[in-house]
């Protein structure tokens, strides 16, 4: 029996207005889609038009600096994929949250209700957040080091794994006649102890419709990739050069095959940002139009956040040197090492490097036609760079749209992505099947033994 051909993986990353910097001085943009509701709904449905296999929203439990420069995520991702779950029939809904600052039998039970709500369409973004400021708003008086964010996540991970899985598939017997309405010995405690959780359960909620909702992991730094190969489904990377994310993908795939998991089954989707036009200088012209707009004090607090020292303006047109002795910021530090890294391959001017960064904060950025936009894609895919993209459209709703209407048809006609859903949750979209209850794994092991 010949294997079904391997199939690309495409998710929208929807940041309100648009990921660019500058996305929110367009005229043409409407800045009351930040908080609209049937902004979101519209984008969400552009998405399912697509076919894409889910929608994504960021979380930043901190209101960011230079707030002047341009607008942040202002709405709660949970709550937001909740409402769009009930306009959406098919699209995986993914909303990040951080292991940091919410604890795991809450989130548990929130995103086990919202596989509910959704008949099997939810995802868990996992983050340790990486912004030291958060943790003023928690009561803490220092935002924990990146080992030990990645410790409690590790531990965070086991902790909800157990509870998704304290209702057997079974449980629920409603036997009417005899007065039955679970089998108790069906339903188990957690009973956890460990260094981070003390957690009793079960959780209150029946085993959903995935069995345990579908786990996102984002970061590329040496922990996340590690917690990544052991729990996560799918991994957001940044990953703007080509034989740098070939590297990334072979490096986690063995990570996760020595950890006895099929390697398959971890789906690496770096981010990618577009901008598409009818003929290549026409797509030039529309990147240089959002880099025009941009303000160079945001950039440059941004870069400095990322590099952990203090970037002058100066004459912008100045070679950008990166420091001597740099010690990059422990809570940036792989955003910090991509910085490095694109500054090794070429040398650009202070304005040229936050030009570059301005749409993508490190993805990779690529302008052309429909059919260059899909070239790359099918090199990447092709190639062992990535299973798919993360898709981060420079402005909201028009890059979406412009992906939709122009690039999705090319890959469909090329045999690359899907013409329609073949199944109704993510992990049918993605091609990864339900994980079994532990619980009743044990219980069929012990018969067969």
């Amino acid at each position: 029996m010949t294997a079904a051909p391997r199939q690309l993986h495409l998710n929208a990353f929807l940041r309100n207005i648009g990921q660019h910097e500058a996305a929110w001085r367009l005229p043409e943009t409407e800045l009351s889609g930040i908080t609209d509701i049937g902004h979101y709904i519209r984008l969400a449905q552009i998405a399912e038009r697509g076919k894409l296999d889910a929608i994504f929203f960021a979380d930043h439990p901190v209101l960011k600096d230079r707030t002047e420069d341009r607008p942040f995520d202002a709405l709660d991702p949970f709550t937001l994929i909740t409402a769009l779950s009930t306009v959406t029939e098919r699209i995986g809904l993914v909303a990040t949250a951080s292991t940091t600052y919410n604890d795991p039998y809450g989130l548990a039970r929130r995103f086990a209700t919202l596989d509910h709500v959704s008949r099997g369409r939810a995802a868990w973004n996992v983050v340790t957040t990486a912004n030291a400021d958060a943790a003023a708003n928690f009561g803490l008086d220092a935002h924990p080091d990146p080992n030990a964010r990645y410790a409690r996540a590790q531990e965070f991970l086991e902790v909800t794994a157990k509870l998704w899985d304290s209702w057997e598939d079974d449980a629920i017997v409603g036997d009417k006649e005899g007065g039955v309405f679970v089998d108790r010995d069906r339903i188990h405690t957690t009973d956890h102890i460990g260094s981070h959780y003390r957690v009793a359960g079960p959780l209150e909620v029946p085993r959903s419709p995935q069995g345990r909702p579908v786990l996102f992991q984002a970061g590329s730094s040496e922990p996340g990739k590690d917690l990544a190969a052991r729990h996560a489904d799918a991994i957001f990377t940044a990953q703007p050069d080509f034989d740098d994310a070939r590297a990334f993908y072979r490096d986690v795939k063995q990570r996760a095959r020595e950890l006895g998991r099929n390697p398959d089954h971890v789906v690496i989707l770096p981010g990618l940002s577009t901008f598409i036009g009818g003929t290549e200088a026409e797509a030039h012209a529309l990147q240089e139009r959002f880099e025009n707009l941009t303000i160079p004090t945001y950039g440059l607090a941004q870069l400095s956040r990322i590099l952990g020292t203090t970037v002058e303006a100066g004459d912008l047109d100045r070679p950008f040197v990166l420091p001597p002795g740099l010690v990059n910021s422990p809570h940036q530090k792989s955003r910090a090492e991509l910085v490095e890294r694109i500054l090794a391959g070429e040398t650009l001017t202070v304005r040229q490097l936050l030009r570059r960064l301005s749409a993508g904060r490190g993805h990779r950025i690529f302008a052309g036609t429909p059919e260059q936009v899909a070239d790359t894609i099918e090199h990447w895919f092709r190639n062992d760079a990535a299973d798919g993209f993360n898709l981060i459209p420079p402005a909201l709703p028009s890059s979406l749209e412009a992906f939709v209407d122009h690039v999705v048809p090319v890959l469909q006609k090329r045999g690359l992505f899907r013409s329609d859903y073949a199944g109704t949750t993510l992990r049918d979209h993605l091609g990864l099947a339900r994980p079994e209850n532990q619980h009743t794994l044990r219980r069929r092991q012990g018969r067969a033994a």
